[in-house]
């Protein structure tokens, strides 16, 4: 049912409890087979340059707006200046079998008046190819934010030609919204930018595909899964 002013204008839904939210901070996030740091140059730039450099080749830095660092001391200059950032805020994705950084990830363009935050800097390793780790790492990011700190809309960007970002967006439960044509440059060439959100009241939904996934009981005792997330979801 559309709302009208007294003007007989149609508006949006009333929110007369809504407050602005808290912003999000360097807290730790923990969950079954991975847990989230507060990204630190001391503990965690060893880890993740190895783990960066365990191929020989910097393809999973094409669509990031900077390139892999070549050097350890490169690396631990670029892991101190995220460390500092306050926006974006930037995890560390620990492996709970090893207690290694295994890659990174952030909350970012940070809208706490709104309730708005985007994950974004989305920097999985190789060794976080084909494991729970990402999908458990953005679970922790979206009940952060939805059940923590009560937000309304969480967002993921990419680049239109990355379609491995555009896949798990989907497979995570985003929405498609748009395409941002010519958006930015990046590495000195144009950047179309897909949009997609997920919102508060679509989180219990995905939240509870999530669990199912995540359970110990939907994988063998060599790791595999036994059903995927994406039909989970049609489920």
């Amino acid at each position: 049912m559309t709302t009208l002013n007294h003007f007989g204008q149609p508006v949006g839904d009333a929110l007369p409890d809504w407050q602005p939210r808290e912003r999000p901070t360097h807290v730790q996030l923990d969950g079954i087979w991975c847990r989230l740091e507060p990204l630190s140059r001391e503990r965690h730039s060893q880890d993740l340059f190895n783990a960066w450099h365990s191929i020989d080749d910097n393809r999973d830095w094409t669509y990031l707006s900077v390139d892999r660092p070549a050097t350890q001391a490169e690396c631990d200059t670029f892991i101190s200046q995220q460390e500092k950032s306050e926006d974006p805020v930037f995890f560390a994705v620990v492996d709970l079998a090893t207690q290694r950084a295994v890659g990174s990830v952030s909350l970012m363009r940070i809208d706490a008046v709104n309730g708005v935050a985007e994950i974004g800097w989305v920097n999985w390793s190789p060794l976080m190819k084909r494991t729970r780790f990402g999908t458990e790492a953005i679970y922790l990011l979206q009940r952060y934010l939805f059940d923590t700190l009560k937000y309304r809309r969480c967002e993921w960007k990419c680049h239109s030609l990355n379609e491995p970002s555009k896949l798990a967006a989907e497979r995570f439960g985003f929405q498609y919204e748009g395409t941002f044509r010519q958006a930015i440059v990046n590495k000195g060439r144009n950047r179309d930018t897909l949009w997609f959100s997920l919102l508060d009241h679509e989180w219990p939904a995905s939240k509870s595909t999530f669990d199912r996934w995540l359970s110990p009981e939907n994988f063998t005792a060599e790791g595999q899964q036994k059903q995927r997330l994406e039909d989970l979801r049609k489920s």
